[in-house]
């Protein structure tokens, strides 16, 4: 006869967080949805703007127009200064949100972060192999392959505003852990695809400035006009040694410390953050859509991207590729790993999460102009197909979660529900007995007022003798 197996419990994602992790990724998120309104705000008025015929030259030209001290290799164009520049303070926040998660979020316990790690990688993997398998048979350039790869957190949560859906918490940081794991790769791309020729002097000096900046920071040294000049040395240094400027940006925000000490309410990089965002989700990213959306529209110019191998392997890559990537990756993973999903939740939830991820708005934009620099028309065709394909990933998410809706509004109320009024949601305090205790003097004063109420209610209609 056998042993009997002894059973190990399953364990869940996508579970209810922490009452600290709920209350950051609240923070964070309400920052960043009002951000993604006016991104998309920003991308609107750059349609128009870039396709109105009497508008469209002042677009160009405005767009086009260089300034900057030439003698530092910094002439450049205002589009250039956007996607360089302005998305610097972009990765730099995400730097810092990357170094949060690693030592005080989600991915600091291996455990729980194989699953999030797992699930970006493949709906990064996928999204390039639809790009990859689409220009094989079509006969198509490769060059593409890591434009569809990127998701934009910021774009995804204006979506969930203007839609209105309730998304529980944990589905939200599910979304904001998976952006975050896929900035970091998208990084990883930018710097070991899309870097030509380095010039190893302004690179050896860029890296004295970030070890210059580290120090900085270890020695607790304070002052936004002691690093605000040194992150902008560094920024030029960067851009001069021909890696992509951006990487500056996030190797700085991984330099904060992002663990609180006694005494400390935030950590130096969370207190950074908080000021750094709203400057990155309300003016830099904005900006940056403002100057790379504006594409022609056309009817023709529509159906090339359906038509053209490389365009409609951006599409399938955003739409299809992403879905399935992400989904495919969180299932093998909780397979295999034996993790359950929380009973709040099913399959098709995370299904419509991983459609909603297929939104690679900025980053692809970014990595579109890089992957196909030297051929402008191609580009402006391969920023139509982002702007296509993220438009149909996020009609089709929305037809997925308003489908959940309700079940996803009654996990929000109660989720945010606070009867005893001390500020914290009572689903975090129903195992402690000074709670109950609260509760119990509440509804005894409720049905104290209701009793009365009903005397009161009562003797008025005894008392009444009807009209005379």
């Amino acid at each position: 006869m056998p042993a009997p197996r002894t059973t190990t419990s399953a364990r869940k994602f996508l579970g209810r967080l922490s009452l600290p992790e709920r209350n950051f990724v609240a923070d964070a998120l309400r920052t960043e949805t009002v951000g993604g309104v006016l991104l998309l705000a920003a991308a609107v008025v750059a349609l128009i703007w870039a396709n109105v015929p009497a508008l469209h030259s002042s677009y160009e030209a405005v767009r086009d127009f260089h300034i900057g001290p030439g003698s530092l290799g910094l002439d450049l164009s205002i589009e250039h200064w956007a996607a360089d520049g302005l998305l610097a303070v972009f990765f730099f926040v995400a730097g810092i949100e990357l170094k949060r998660e690693l030592v005080a979020g989600d991915l600091r316990d291996p455990k729980a972060a194989l699953l999030p790690v797992v699930a970006a990688l493949c709906g990064m993997a996928v999204p390039a192999l639809v790009y990859t398998v689409t220009n094989v048979i079509g006969g198509g350039s490769l060059v593409g392959w890591a434009v569809p790869t990127a998701t934009d957190i910021a774009f995804a949560l204006a979506v969930l505003a203007v839609i209105g859906t309730s998304l529980p918490s944990a589905l939200r940081a599910f979304l904001l852990t998976l952006a975050v794991v896929d900035d970091l790769f998208a990084i990883l791309i930018i710097a070991v695809f899309f870097t030509s020729d380095i010039n190893f002097v302004a690179l050896a000096g860029a890296v004295v400035g970030l070890i210059v900046f580290w120090l900085l920071i270890r020695k607790g040294i304070r002052g936004w006009y002691v690093y605000v000049p040194l992150a902008l040395v560094i920024w030029g240094l960067m851009y001069n040694s021909g890696i992509h400027a951006t990487i500056a940006g996030v190797a700085m925000g991984l330099m904060l410390r992002c663990t609180r000490r006694e005494g400390e309410s935030r950590s130096p990089g969370e207190s950074i953050e908080h000021l750094v965002r709203p400057l990155s989700a309300g003016l830099a990213v904005p900006l940056f859509a403002l100057f790379s959306a504006g594409v022609a529209v056309s009817g023709s110019a529509l159906g090339e991207v359906f038509t053209q191998p490389e365009t409609l392997g951006i599409v399938l890559g955003l739409v299809v590729g992403k879905a399935l990537g992400i989904f495919g990756g969180t299932w093998l993973t909780a397979r295999f790993t034996r993790a359950s999903l929380s009973e709040d939740l099913s399959w098709p939830d995370v299904f419509a999460v991983a459609t909603l991820a297929g939104i690679g708005f900025t980053v692809s934009l970014l990595i579109g102009e890089l992957a196909f620099e030297g051929t402008p028309e191609l580009t402006d065709k391969a920023k139509a197909s982002v702007l296509v394909g993220s438009l149909i990933a996020a009609m089709l998410a929305t037809v997925l979660l308003k489908v959940r809706n309700a079940k996803y509004r009654a996990l929000y109320e109660a989720e945010e529900r606070d009867e005893d009024l001390d500020g914290i949601p009572d689903i975090y305090e129903q195992d402690n007995p000074a709670y109950h205790l609260r509760m119990a003097e509440i509804y005894e004063r409720k049905a104290a007022e209701h009793r009365r109420l009903a005397e009161v209610s009562g003797g008025a209609s005894e008392g009444d003798d009807g009209p005379a």
